[in-house]
């Protein structure tokens, strides 16, 4: 069943959009947590950023980019946030990619940040270390999980 972003996409319901290319299109959130708040969305239909071709993830940061650039010169906010959620405990709601553009002022606390903590040294070289092998890992297999060949 299509996603709500992919009936935006389609015309079947309306959204105010700002921007639109190829690969992807920017509105206005119907439900803003700051005046201008938008999200970016990927015209074809993916889960999350894990299920993202890499193409389109780029064709999608370079909308997002000139999107804030046209909402810091159009409400000359003092700062924006970007935000990308992946997976329900992350706070995604439309598992349809997309990234959340908002526009922030001093004092509005529109949107709550982390609070940073200490961390054990060790512990976080440990982790480092633990997550550079993932990756490793993961570079040496294509997308169909089939190991890649010499010479890829």
């Amino acid at each position: 069943m299509p996603s709500i972003f992919s009936k935006i996409v389609s015309g079947d319901i309306p959204a105010l959009k700002i921007y639109e290319d190829q690969a992807s299109l920017a509105f206005l959130d119907i439900s803003p947590v700051s005046r201008g708040h938008t999200l970016v969305i990927s015209k074809d239909e993916h889960a999350d950023l894990y299920a993202m071709p890499p193409e389109t993830l780029a064709a999608v940061t370079r909308t997002v980019q000139r999107v804030a650039r046209g909402l810091r010169a159009a409400l000359q906010p003092d700062g924006i946030n970007i935000i990308q959620n992946n997976g329900a405990a992350a706070g995604q709601t439309v598992f349809h990619y997309h990234v959340h553009i908002i526009p922030r002022w001093e004092g509005d606390n529109a949107v709550r940040l982390w609070q940073p903590r200490d961390a054990d040294q060790a512990e976080l070289r440990a982790l480092a270390e633990q997550i550079g092998v993932a990756i490793t890992d993961l570079q040496s297999v294509n997308a169909q999980g089939a190991p890649r060949s010499a010479s890829a």
